[in-house]
């Protein structure tokens, strides 16, 4: 940034004269008009050809990313086959490197001096960076994000808090999601950084998913493993290649517990994919006569019965001599 600094104080001149250069050729009127003073402070002063400079810098800067984005998008990223989330990081990249250029050229051309009110200021930028540390950390994880791409427009990420959503925006500070119910979510890029998240399309494949299935005793396991399969593989959505897979899993205290594994590409509709499975394998179940379990526990008593017997006729005959029962 400071070489960068360095060559725009170099240039400033060679702007002010082209300016200069510019105005002369303009009627007498048109160039008082120009250099009337908006805004005057001691040495300092803001005239209308200098706003209308700096207009002409930004729309200049957004052209020239309007104009390197549709050459990237048709050029280079189409022959290399660049997936849209690489490239809006990209593009993002390359919007802030321009804004921050019209944005130091801006302010030469209105006079202030950098390398003044950066030296004036440093005290003044100790205390703000201490009170903004927070702010800074999102900005530098921000600028991480943009350079790795471990997070990219249109991933799939799951929280540290479970919350699961679709990337829509990866900012310089902050990036937003949307979630399964179409609401959108604003989170610090921070979060990307420190915490564990789950990205469900870093690998832009297939991805496995897990339905757990409970089954009485009674029913034949084998019959069970293939009315799963079944289920899971006439959906449309579930891949054959891999195909779904069956574990029993464990012995359950009420029954055994099992596990079908499946394979999609459609992880953003997963819920409802797992939903769609879930009422099928009801269905033939029911149609099979296969029970789903219910909590059960067995009591065996070794020892007592003759105890809990004279108890329990003892209860029977003070109950039948009782005149008000």
């Amino acid at each position: 940034m400071i070489p960068l600094l360095i060559l725009l104080q170099a240039n400033t001149p060679a702007i002010a004269k082209g300016a200069e250069k510019i105005s002369q050729g303009l009627p007498r009127e048109v160039r008082r008009f120009l250099e009337f003073n908006l805004f005057k402070v001691k040495n300092f002063e803001i005239t209308v050809f200098d706003i209308l400079i700096i207009v002409s810098l930004i729309l200049l800067g957004r052209l020239l990313i309007w104009l390197l984005a549709g050459v990237l998008r048709r050029g280079f990223f189409q022959r290399n086959q660049v997936d849209q989330g690489r490239q809006e990081a990209v593009i993002q990249l390359i919007r802030y490197f321009i804004y921050t250029i019209v944005f130091i050229l801006g302010l030469e051309i209105a006079g202030v001096q950098l390398s003044i009110l950066l030296a004036g200021s440093a005290a003044l930028l100790v205390g703000v960076g201490l009170g903004l540390q927070q702010t800074f950390n999102d900005l530098v994880s921000g600028l991480i994000l943009l350079f790795e791409g471990s997070i990219n427009v249109g991933d799939i990420v799951e929280l540290d808090n479970g919350l699961v959503g679709r990337v829509t925006d990866v900012g310089l500070r902050t990036s937003k999601l949307e979630t399964r119910d179409s609401i959108g979510i604003i989170v610090p890029n921070s979060k990307f950084i420190n915490n564990n998240i789950i990205n469900w399309s870093h690998n832009r494949s297939l991805t496995r998913f897990i339905i757990k299935v409970g089954v009485s005793y009674r029913n034949d396991p084998r019959r069970v493993e293939s009315i799963l399969l079944s289920s899971a593989g006439e959906h449309s959505e579930v891949a054959q290649n891999p195909p779904p897979t069956v574990r029993l899993m464990d012995f359950g205290e009420s029954g055994l517990m099992y596990e079908l594994l499946f394979w999609t590409y459609s992880a953003w509709r997963i819920e409802y994919i797992k939903s769609e499975i879930r009422f099928v394998i009801f269905e033939r179940f029911r149609q099979e006569k296969i029970e789903i379990p219910y909590p059960q526990r067995d009591i065996n008593l070794h020892f007592g019965w003759e105890d809990l017997i004279e108890k329990v006729t003892k209860n029977d005959k003070g109950n039948s001599n009782n005149p008000n029962t």
